[in-house]
């Protein structure tokens, strides 16, 4: 069976804007072993959309190998995209659902393979609130961002977390991952 994990960037107040946090090489290498890991990767819209800036970096490589490498990771790795407002899109990798969320994640669960990710805050919490996350792999940023979206904002009920592992990075940064048990 599946696990659902939730892969996410925050600074140390639990700010998650993408452009709050400082990902350097070891980060995006970390990501990008990490996306070679599971089988898809679910987005919300707005996540999705800031996502595919990493596509113009398949067109025009960056000085910078370890993004390269990165964005050829999240090319490969299918994404479903949960939007109400989205017609299509333009990713080849990238598959557009109307399905609800709670079925298209119970499905995924039920089938043999590797993990699943979520890297959209709406959705993480959407899934903590159904009791379907198995895994928070929290990257935290030694940065405090003073304001911002909030990633556990609207959780409904306490939820326990048991810190299974963590990962320290040269730059700061520490991923604590922490396996979820609702109260």
């Amino acid at each position: 069976m599946r696990k659902i994990i939730a892969a996410l960037n925050m600074t140390l107040d639990g700010n998650c804007d993408h452009t709050a946090g400082i990902p350097d090489k070891e980060i995006h290498q970390h990501y990008t072993e990490l996306l070679e890991q599971g089988d898809a990767i679910l987005y919300g819209r707005t996540t999705y959309q800031l996502m595919e800036f990493w596509r113009t970096l398949l067109e025009k490589p960056s000085d910078e190998k370890s993004m390269n490498d990165f964005a050829s990771a999240i090319d490969k790795i299918p994404k479903i995209v949960f939007s109400k407002t989205l017609k299509n899109v333009g990713w080849e990798s990238a598959t557009l659902t109307k399905r609800d969320l709670k079925d298209e994640v119970l499905e995924f669960k039920q089938q043999p393979g590797k993990d699943v990710f979520v890297g959209s805050r709406s959705l993480i919490i959407q899934l903590i609130n159904l009791g379907l996350i198995d895994e928070l792999q929290l990257c935290i940023y030694p940065v405090i961002a003073g304001k911002g979206l909030q990633l556990f904002e609207n959780i409904n009920d306490r939820t326990i977390l048991n810190l299974v592992k963590t990962k320290n990075f040269n730059g700061g940064a520490i991923i604590l991952y922490y396996q979820l048990k609702n109260d």
